[in-house]
C-alpha cells in the first residue's frame, strides 16, 4: 500500500460527542443537541455564522473542532482531573477519529469530514491556542493546549448536525454528488 492509499484508511468512524455555539465573542458557550451547519458561514447560533464571507468559500475558521481524546491530556498537563470542553470554546468535540489525519496530505487529493448524512467539512489547519487559555485554564493553559487545541474547518456542504452523528474522513472525490472539485475552498 502506498502513501496515497494509507492516508485514506481509517479504522472506524468517529462520533460527534458535543456541539458548542458561542452567540457572541467572549459570551458564555452553549452546548446544544443539534444545530444547522451553514455552508461557507458557520453553525447556526454561533457568532462566526453571522459574519458575511469576505471571499468565495468564506474564511478558514468557520467551525472549530477538538478531539475528545485530547481533553485528558490537557487536564494532565494542567494537573487537574478533567477539562470541560465548554471552557475551550471549540464548536465540535469529536471522539474516535484522528482529526489531524483528516488534513489533506496531497493538494490534488483533498480530504473531507462527513458528519451525519449531510454535512461536509474541509479541515483547513490547526486551531492554535490563544492567550485566553491562561485566563480560562489558569497559568500554563496556553502551553497545555499547544498541539492539542484542535482544528479549523470550512463548511463545504451544510445541513443538520446532531450529537452522536457519525464522523467519517474520506477523499473529497467520494463525498457524494456535491460539486467539491469546483469549490473555491478546496486548495
Amino acid at each position: 500500500m502506498d502513501l496515497h492509499q494509507l492516508v485514506q484508511q481509517f479504522a472506524q468512524p468517529g462520533r460527534l460527542q458535543t456541539i458548542i455555539v458561542r452567540q457572541q465573542r467572549r459570551a458564555p458557550a452553549l452546548s446544544v443537541d443539534s444545530t444547522l451547519a451553514i455552508a461557507e458561514r458557520g453553525l447556526d447560533g454561533d457568532h462566526h455564522a453571522a459574519r458575511q464571507p469576505w471571499r468565495p468559500g468564506g474564511n478558514k475558521r468557520q467551525v472549530t473542532l477538538i478531539q475528545a481524546e485530547h481533553m485528558p491530556v490537557v487536564a494532565a498537563f494542567m494537573g487537574c482531573e478533567l477539562v470541560d470542553p465548554m471552557m475551550l470554546r471549540r464548536n465540535l468535540v469529536v471522539s474516535g477519529l484522528n482529526l489531524l489525519a483528516a488534513k489533506a496530505v496531497f493538494k490534488h487529493e483533498p480530504m473531507v469530514l462527513r458528519i451525519g448524512a449531510e454535512v461536509i467539512l474541509e479541515i483547513t489547519g490547526p486551531c492554535e491556542p490563544c492567550s485566553r487559555m491562561e485566563e480560562l485554564l489558569g497559568p500554563g493553559g496556553y502551553n497545555a493546549m499547544r498541539g492539542h487545541s484542535g482544528m479549523n474547518a470550512r463548511i463545504i456542504q451544510g445541513g443538520r448536525l446532531s450529537v452522536d452523528d457519525a464522523v467519517r474522513c474520506q477523499s473529497a472525490s467520494f463525498a457524494g454528488d456535491t460539486p467539491l472539485a469546483s469549490s473555491p475552498s478546496l486548495f
